[in-house]
Formats: C-alpha cells, sequence, structure tokens
C-alpha cells in the first residue's frame, strides 16, 4: 500500500512538474506578443530580461487593487501604496517574474490579488516606489530605471 502511494505522490509531482514547465512556456509566448504590456529585452551591458510593464497607462482603465485593510504591517503599508500610486506602479516591472508564472502585466497587477501578499519582493519594490515618487520627487519612467538597476542580476 505504501509503494503504490508513493508511486501515486511521484507521479502527480511529475504531472504538476510538466505543467508548470508548459504553462511557463506558454505565458512566455504570450508575453512577448502582448501589446498591453512591454518588457525592456534585457538591461543595457547583460543578459538579464526585464519583467513586463506598462508605458501608457491610464488609471481608469487599471483593475482596482485590494484594500489594505485586509493585511496586515509591511503588506498593508503596500496594499495602501498601490491604491495610492496605482500608475505608477503599472509603469514597473515585478523582479519576483510574475509575468512569467502569472500573466501579470506590470507591478500594479501583484496587488489586484493576494499575490503581493505572499512576495516580499512586490512588497519592497512598492514601498520603494512611492518613496521615490513621493519624497525624491521622481517621474515613473525614472523610478523604473531605479527599480531595474537595484534588481536586475547579471549574468
Amino acid at each position: 500500500m505504501k509503494n503504490k502511494l508513493l508511486i501515486g505522490a511521484v507521479a502527480l509531482l511529475a504531472v504538476f512538474a510538466v505543467v508548470v514547465v508548459w504553462q511557463s512556456k506558454g505565458n512566455g509566448e504570450k508575453h512577448s506578443h502582448n501589446d498591453s504590456a512591454e518588457s525592456v529585452a534585457t538591461q543595457p551591458g547583460t543578459h538579464t530580461p526585464v519583467p513586463a510593464f506598462q508605458t501608457a497607462v491610464v488609471a481608469a482603465n487599471l483593475p482596482p487593487t485590494l484594500p489594505a485593510n485586509e493585511f496586515y504591517g509591511k503588506t498593508r503599508e503596500a496594499y495602501t501604496v498601490a491604491k495610492a500610486i496605482p500608475e505608477t506602479l503599472a509603469q514597473l516591472p515585478c523582479y519576483c517574474h510574475c509575468d512569467r508564472g502569472f500573466g501579470h502585466k506590470s507591478l500594479h497587477t501583484c496587488f489586484t490579488d493576494e499575490h503581493a501578499s505572499h512576495c516580499a519582493v512586490c512588497v519592497d519594490e512598492a514601498l520603494l516606489a512611492y518613496k521615490l515618487q513621493k519624497e525624491e520627487g521622481m517621474t515613473p519612467a525614472k523610478i523604473r530605471e531605479t527599480i531595474i538597476a537595484k534588481y536586475s542580476v547579471s549574468d
């Protein structure tokens, strides 16, 4: 009986792995043809792809973020930021690479569901973007450059 359970568990894990790989390849192909999101092919001087982000953003066209009061601590702060500067976050890539695994179009998309509540990268990027915009007066394009420089890792 134990052997049958072990074989079943291994088979289930193998099927799961195949589905995950298949979906990530499918999302990658969709991503490269998605007109509503853009991605810089690589960071200059490296071979590191930049995750998806949007350049032409109208706040009215963005889906709402989840209410911050559903979360606690730093995560609550990040969801508050996402509601305060959605246009900026939509113009930023998310370096947890959720564009590949979840089809996210930008950092903003991470906050339209619970994804960011489980991801320190999303939370930290959003809080950094808010600080750069509100305290240092940076534009979304300059914030994007800063995010790419900070989170991009060359091969």
